[in-house]
């Protein structure tokens, strides 16, 4: 069996930050990263360090928690 958490977590990102009305290039801008690399992160491609998790809650202006909410 395939973990999915990486997909899980990007959509996750993703969900949220269309909610909150972001561009990709706005989130990445907010937290200091490459607009490429949002996009990696939200497609699953990228397992993301615990310290730019923390970044991207604090941009979000949401708790850690939230993040991981659908992760399986």
């Amino acid at each position: 069996m395939t973990s999915n958490i990486l997909k899980d977590f990007g959509q996750t990102i993703r969900l949220i930050r269309m909610d909150k009305e972001l561009s990709q290039e706005e989130l990445a801008h907010r937290c200091g990263f490459h607009r490429t690399y949002i996009g990696m992160i939200e497609r699953g491609e990228k397992n993301i360090t615990l310290k730019n998790i923390e970044i991207l809650a604090r941009s979000l202006d949401i708790p850690i928690c939230e993040l991981f909410k659908d992760a399986r």
